[in-house]
């Protein structure tokens, strides 16, 4: 078999990454706009500003007249919808959006929303509600150039808002005629802009740290702790009675850790007003499970009493379905805050270990039966 030169390779492996490299290094502020087709204003005044080097989002502005402000924002294109709002307050609702992507066919498009609510069928398009968002010029085109997307637009406004958020669809899921409703989006950021200067500042989501604390105090206390505490009262009684009060700590723990977690839940949902309603109503149905499990232990009857043994499957039963429908309620939480993959992995090994430990105890219970 005949070697393959080094340098034949490196051509291979350049060939491969040629259209990526080319794509990003077509558009930077350091050179001039690079578009082949003529937009309908001026461009060699435009001031230049990389405002998600992550995304690849640049943005290019000039005020052109008094009331008049030319706009063009570029991205990679990547069979979605990439956009740009401008917010009164730094929120996605209430802002009015321009929206560029590039069909199927090739045909590119853009189309202005004003952004009502956080449910679909608030977006709605400038067109269909007037009265609504800021006065878009007639100027407004989407080109295609070099594996980018180019979205230029005027404002007719004496001074735009300096609350910018940038935007990137799902792939794939593109706005479709007749409606052009959009889907949620993949990623955003939230940015502040000094229009004078050019400097910009990425504004921290405020809601971020609370959906943390309300997955992580959950997730610990729920789904983690409790499984724990339980496996302590199966496993360890022949130590009478530490075992008892081992679990009644880790329970006690593991239920004020989750009341916190479900409290922050009921905050991050007043603050989004986000449509979790099923999510909502497994954390509402978990805690008042938990409540339940709380009130059994203070009417635990003795030993010798008659009703213990009933006593005994009304507790393990609720504990096995709180723990059944935290473990699922978590997920879902993580499916719908959409934090990465890594919370799913994280969690599933856990969850893995607590199972095969489960399995080996029950294993030796059934031999020395």
């Amino acid at each position: 078999m005949k070697k393959v030169p080094p340098s034949y390779t490196l051509l291979l492996i350049l060939s491969f990454l040629f259209p990526y490299v080319y794509s990003q290094s077509q558009d930077s502020c350091s050179s001039p706009l690079p578009l082949e087709n003529a937009l309908p204003f001026d461009t060699t005044s435009l001031q230049c500003v990389t405002v998600w080097s992550s995304q690849g989002f640049i943005l290019r502005y000039v005020q052109a007249a008094a009331n008049v402000w030319n706009f063009v924002v570029s991205a990679p294109s990547t069979n979605a919808y990439v956009g740009i709002g401008f917010s009164p307050n730094g929120d996605m609702v209430g802002s009015t959006a321009i929206v560029g992507w590039v069909e199927s066919g090739g045909t590119p498009n853009m189309k202005e929303y004003f952004l009502g609510g956080q449910q679909p069928s608030l977006v709605r398009l400038i067109q269909q509600q007037p009265n609504q968002g800021l006065p878009i010029g007639n100027v407004s085109i989407t080109l295609i150039q070099s594996g980018r997307i180019y979205i230029a637009f005027q404002l007719l406004t004496a001074q735009p808002g300096s609350r910018l958020i940038y935007a990137v669809g799902p792939a794939g899921r593109l706005p479709q005629a007749p409606d052009f409703r959009l889907t949620e989006h993949q990623e955003r950021i939230a940015t502040t802009l000094n229009y004078a200067s050019g400097e910009f500042k990425t504004e921290k989501r405020p809601e971020s740290s609370l959906r943390r604390s309300h997955g992580l105090l959950n997730m610990l206390g729920w789904a983690i702790m409790m499984p724990i505490g339980a496996m302590v009262a199966r496993y360890m009684r022949k130590w009478d009675p530490l075992w008892f009060y081992l679990h009644a700590v880790i329970q006690s723990t593991a239920f004020l850790l989750g009341l916190i977690g479900v409290i922050c839940g009921f905050v991050l949902d007043d603050r989004l007003s986000a449509n979790v309603s099923k999510h909502k109503a497994l954390g509402i149905f978990i805690l008042t499970f938990g409540c339940l499990q709380v009130l059994a232990l203070l009417i635990r009857p003795e030993k010798a009493s008659k009703i213990r043994k009933y006593w005994n499957w009304y507790h393990f039963s609720v504990g096995r379905v709180l723990v059944f429908l935290a473990a699922v309620n978590v997920f879902y939480g993580i499916h719908l805050g959409k934090p990465g993959s890594s919370w799913n992995a994280g969690f599933a090994a856990v969850l893995v270990i607590l199972f095969i430990i489960t399995l080996i105890m029950e294993i030796r219970i059934w031999f020395r039966k």
